[in-house]
């Protein structure tokens, strides 16, 4: 009787490369410093892609998502402190961030009421940790929301130096 023979989960670098219709081989010639024999071991999950990679993959692939999938997912600090973004579009992503800001915006008198006299005690601490909860998803939708900008930068659809110019006037 065959064995079935069940395929790996694909990696994302996998997923991206190939969305791409690129070969490792080619892959490696637009990454430049990236061999195809490396490209597979990462892909793999036989080793560990290091920073460098993922930036160098990001930028070429036209994705920056894969630096917060790296971080959230792979690096030791990244995974206890960076959570994994999920870029939808932007109408979603604005939806989330107003739903966050108003639930917080409630919670306001309850949150000076907590932090006035600063420290938290047994009794406030459920409403301190739901509203920690929710200013961390307005952190997540920001970071989306960044995510989203620097994809639509990436493959060109919003003009990198006016983006800049813009955001250099306002610092």
């Amino acid at each position: 009787m065959p064995k079935n023979i069940v395929k790996p989960h694909k990696s994302r670098y996998q997923v991206r490369r190939e969305e791409l219709g690129l070969s490792r081989e080619k892959a490696s010639e637009l990454l430049e410093s990236i061999t195809p024999e490396r490209i597979e071991r990462i892909e793999s999950g036989k080793y560990s892609a290091n920073p460098d990679e993922v930036l160098s993959m990001a930028e070429k692939y036209q994705d920056p998502q894969l630096c917060n999938y790296f971080c959230a997912n792979e690096c030791a600090i990244g995974k206890q402190y960076v959570p994994e973004i999920q870029v939808n579009d932007l109408a979603q992503i604005i939806l989330e961030m107003l739903a966050s800001l108003n639930s917080v915006k409630h919670q306001q008198e309850r949150l000076i009421a907590i932090t006035a006299d600063g420290r938290i005690s047994s009794d406030e601490i459920a409403d301190f940790v739901s509203i920690q909860r929710e200013l961390e998803q307005i952190s997540v939708a920001v970071e989306a929301l960044q995510l989203w900008a620097e994809k639509k930068i990436a493959n060109g659809e919003i003009d990198l130096e006016t983006y800049r110019a813009v955001m250099n006037e306002k610092a």
